[in-house]
């Protein structure tokens, strides 16, 4: 196991749902978070998109060659390396996830390319998450397109794009099929409730009693 920092997402509840899973797989989900977080950050941080495309054209050839051999000595992919691709995540999996982050570099940010957005990024994000989790459940990869979208309905500057994200995460979720989630997954569900509360107008804000309890009835019931 290779240590890296815990990421750092917009939402400390995020942080803390990491939480519910087993101790043996926190590594695993913290080092494919961590490479969200990684990947966002080249996209936050890029003024010129091409600049920003060439850095996750490294992170895509990166991600690939790790199933190919041992990675260069980045701690993400010596992390990434050691829990998730040994866990049966393959390198041109995680790759794939950088298709998401690019969306946000092209010059429109329509409805079309939030959606595709949605998919590329937190469904495969998820998606990765559920293998690690050896969970099979058609709410996973929903659940990542809702946490994608609630996150950057928090970070856009555009009021009407930042509508649209924030709409579609919580038509998502009232869409998505309810029943008890399998304790494995719990903390994937916990990450789409709190999606749930940042795009709801009238959510009590973020570590309020109110939505801490929530969490926990997930964690403890899994509904």
């Amino acid at each position: 196991m290779i240590k890296i920092p815990s990421p750092s997402p917009a939402n400390p509840e995020w942080a803390l749902a990491l939480t519910y899973a087993a101790a043996t797989q926190r590594p695993a989900l913290t080092a494919l978070f961590a490479l969200d977080d990684t990947l966002g950050a080249i996209v936050r941080s890029t003024r010129e998109p091409i600049v920003g495309q060439m850095r996750l054209t490294w992170w895509y050839e990166a991600l690939r060659k790790l199933d190919e051999a041992p990675p260069p000595p980045e701690p993400i992919l010596r992390a990434l390396y050691a829990d998730v691709i040994s866990a049966g995540v393959s390198g041109a999996d995680l790759a794939a996830m950088t298709d998401g982050w690019e969306i946000l570099l092209e010059p429109v940010l329509d409805e079309a390319a939030i959606d595709r957005f949605a998919v590329a990024r937190g469904g495969r994000l998820f998606v990765a998450a559920g293998r690690l989790l050896s969970v099979d459940d058609p709410r996973i990869e929903a659940a990542g397109r809702i946490w994608a979208l609630a996150d950057l309905s928090s970070r856009l500057s555009n009021p009407i794009a930042r509508t649209v994200a924030r709409d579609a995460a919580a038509r998502l979720f009232d869409r998505m099929s309810g029943g008890r989630w399998p304790k494995q997954a719990r903390v994937l569900g916990a990450m789409a409730l709190t999606a749930r509360f940042d795009v709801s107008a009238s959510s009590p804000p973020p570590g309020s009693p109110k939505r801490v309890g929530r969490l926990a009835w997930h964690r403890l019931t899994g509904y």
